[in-house]
């Protein structure tokens, strides 16, 4: 079971804690929400907690627990730019389907 993430991705990561002035990393998950049923959660991490799993790239560590890392194995943490708008993107192997809004999906 692994999760990535693209050098943009760390990069942004990076500056954010930079920006904090602390942190340990980058939590990823998923919570029950929307209209497909999952929506994806990050949050700093200041502590990591005994079941946490931790996944380190280009210098940044991606921390997820046991539950949200059945629904994400496989997935990709990427950064992206267009035009105006720029955010995280989870490019997520298991995902079957998405609604509408791009707010929750369905694995």
């Amino acid at each position: 079971m692994a999760i990535s993430v693209t050098e943009a991705a760390a990069s942004r990561v990076q500056k954010f804690l930079e920006n904090r002035g602390k942190g340990v990393g980058l939590r990823l998950g998923v919570r029950t929400s929307g209209c497909s049923g999952m929506a994806y959660i990050l949050e700093f991490v200041d502590e990591l907690n005994e079941e946490d799993q931790v996944f380190e790239q280009f210098g940044v560590k991606i921390i997820i627990d046991p539950k949200s890392l059945a629904y994400m194995d496989g997935t990709e943490l990427d950064f992206a730019k267009e035009g105006l708008n720029e955010g995280f993107k989870f490019n997520n192997p298991n995902v079957k389907s998405e609604c509408g809004c791009g707010e929750s999906f369905n694995v």
